[in-house]
């Protein structure tokens, strides 16, 4: 995907797995184009319908660590229930002092994987903490970059 000056996704090659990097004006817009960025590397997302809703209200230790949960609650859908997503809204997020941890309530849209209608492409198996980094670029713009195993 082309991105704006603040805004959307890319891949890139790292060994044998995916480095995914994603852009917002908000924490909250760079999550959600993360949580597209990993489902591109498994299919073509424009292609993907919105017709189920999950609702999620991910918990972790630290922004680090919520990032991790929050795309392994949404790879576990497809894992589990065969889901890809198109749309992700992160409602909100919330990291409060060291010791209690940060949220993030969020919904995504999507459908069954319909091998008649979707492109099959790489299968993620898990997210990982290698070269994750979860930073403010500027005033405006935030910088999320994390590797997915392949």
């Amino acid at each position: 995907m082309a991105r704006d000056k603040c805004g959307g996704w890319e891949h890139d090659e790292h060994t044998a797995d995916v480095l995914v990097r994603a852009w917002g004006r908000t924490l909250e817009e760079a999550i959600e184009n993360s949580a597209i960025g990993v489902y591109e590397v498994i299919t073509d997302t424009s292609r993907v319908k919105p017709k189920t809703r999950v609702d999620l209200n991910t918990e972790g230790i630290d922004m680090e660590n919520l990032l991790y949960r929050f795309v392994e609650e949404l790879l576990a859908y497809t894992d589990a229930d065969g889901l890809v997503f198109s749309i992700v809204r992160v409602c909100k997020v919330e990291c409060g002092e060291p010791d209690a941890g940060c949220k993030i309530a969020a919904s995504a849209w999507g459908e069954k994987f319909d091998d008649s209608r979707h492109e099959h492409r790489t299968i993620v198996k898990a997210m990982t903490y290698a070269d994750m980094e979860i930073s403010r670029v500027g005033e405006d713009c935030w910088k999320i970059q994390f590797v997915v195993d392949i």
